[in-house]
């Protein structure tokens, strides 16, 4: 302690002693201070620094923590949850709630492992505490990860049950009805000739199988009917002879020419009144081969005809059918045989169901549809062809595990979902999908009813799932 000579000029003898005595005792203090911490640090030795805030974090020099806490040390003699308690050579036994520790292990190299907290011998790297309640996670699938419940609030996470229903959709479109192209019937005549009377002579006009259509005159039909009566009364004076040969020729011209005006759609009615009167007619009625309407006539009074000129379009509308729109993606989920529902804009109330007989194996490029039909009953003849109506087609899927669609983590080649154990266990679910209803999506396979899955927050799930994953443990 150095002492200014001038400055004691004046001062009174006992304030100087009081200042010297005050001066040394603090030196001493400060000095004694000063080899207590030395004792101490050579006493205890500092195994690696943690953050207090989350004491699994471990560094190996003194410094600030990510989260800008200042590292604590960790001495040989203490553990950080016990906040260095601990006596000198007492093994550090967890407190009461604190997570017990099986062993510590090198996050680049998880195979090395160590009894105690340290540095790794090949990289340097501070050594990580397994802790024992993670254990079971090694038997459960890679990526599984334990998130405390206070994670989980800050995290946002929320959880919903999986679900198992019935699932019925209802598919809308727009159907246009057409004839039914198996009950179109073209009127044609096998043999040349000139037409006489037409008895029906308009388009549109509705008629019924059997009904006369018009009369023809034609030279080979008169031949035809003259041959036939000589071959009937051939068989009636020859069917009887003696010999054999003779009376079966006769019996098989008679079959020949009859044959041969059936051939010409001679009807068995006019045969027979041939064979009654025995006179040829010179006009032959020829009828309707069924029922519908008139939707083309070229069949007109004084008409040469051959037997290529199309007399008639006949159309049975009694049946129609409606082909409907539907977008390529709702193909898979039509079946033949399924029901659908016709409904028209002014006639509510009224409703036509028909059933799918043919999906046509094209798509239009334009629309991106597919054409179904559907075959139509049409009673009253209420459903007319080019009519456009509202169609409707409830597809059964039968019972789906189902869950909501911002569960699933899609990364485009496999879909994801987090399944949620008990003390908050997460695990990575890989699934496979089905088909989308609106917010559900159902899931063929990796889940079943009654599970707890993550529905929100699930993005930071996986990212403490990855991160879980590349440092070789789990994060609490």
């Amino acid at each position: 302690m150095v002492i200014n000579k001038k400055l004691l000029i004046g001062v009174p003898l006992a304030f100087m002693l009081a200042v010297v005595y005050l001066g040394a005792t603090h030196h001493w203090a400060g000095l004694a201070k000063s080899v207590a911490a030395a004792s101490d640090k050579s006493e205890r030795k500092v195994l690696f620094w943690y953050d207090a805030m989350e004491p699994s974090h471990h560094y190996n020099k003194l410094g600030k923590a990510p989260d800008g806490m200042g590292l604590v040390p960790m001495y040989e003699t203490q553990s950080p949850a016990s906040g260095g308690q601990n006596s000198p050579g007492a093994p550090a036994e967890p407190s009461k709630g604190e997570r017990k520790i099986l062993y510590w292990f090198d996050p680049m190299h998880p195979k090395y492992k160590s009894d105690k907290p340290g540095v790794a011998p090949d990289c340097g790297m501070t050594l990580v505490p397994k802790y024992a309640d993670e254990q079971r996670l090694t038997n459960m699938t890679a990526g599984t990860v334990m998130i405390s419940a206070d994670k989980q609030t800050l995290a946002g996470v929320r959880t919903a049950l999986v679900e198992r229903k019935a699932l019925i959709r209802d598919i809308h479109t727009t159907a246009q009805i057409v004839a039914d192209e198996t009950r179109i019937a073209h009127v044609h005549v096998k043999v040349a000739g000139y037409l006489d009377q037409v008895f029906v002579d308009f388009v549109g006009q509705l008629i019924q199988k059997g009904q006369p259509l018009f009369t023809l005159y034609s030279p080979d039909l008169v031949s035809a009917q003259e041959e036939y009566l000589i071959a009937k009364r051939g068989e009636t004076t020859l069917g009887s002879a003696p010999f054999t040969e003779v009376a079966d020729g006769a019996k098989s011209l008679l079959r020949s020419a009859r044959e041969r005006l059936r051939l010409w759609d001679i009807s068995d009615e006019q045969i027979k009144q041939l064979d009654e009167t025995g006179k040829v007619t010179k006009d032959l009625t020829f009828y309707a081969p069924s029922s519908g309407f008139i939707t083309d006539r070229k069949a007109f009074p004084q008409t040469s005809i051959t037997p290529d000129t199309e007399l008639y379009t006949l159309s049975d509308l009694s049946t129609v059918w409606a082909n409907a729109d539907i977008y390529e993606s709702e193909i898979p989920y039509v079946q033949l045989g399924q029901k659908m529902q016709l409904t028209l804009s002014y006639s509510p109330g009224k409703t036509y169901t028909g059933t799918i007989s043919y999906i046509y194996p094209t798509v239009d490029p334009q629309t991106r549809t597919v054409k179904v039909r559907m075959q139509v009953p049409n009673p009253g003849f209420a459903l007319k062809p080019q009519m456009f109506a509202d169609a409707q087609l409830r597809v059964d899927y039968g019972t789906k595990v189902l869950v909501p669609r911002e569960a699933i983590l899609d990364s485009g080649t496999e879909q994801v979902i987090y399944v949620l154990h008990d003390d908050g266990v997460f695990e990575p679910r890989k699934v496979t999908l089905g088909p989308a209803f609106e917010e559900k999506v159902a899931v063929l396979t990796g889940l079943k009813a009654g599970e707890t899955i993550v529905t929100s927050g699930n993005f930071l799930v996986d990212s403490e799932s990855r991160l879980k994953g590349s440092m070789g443990g789990a994060r609490p």
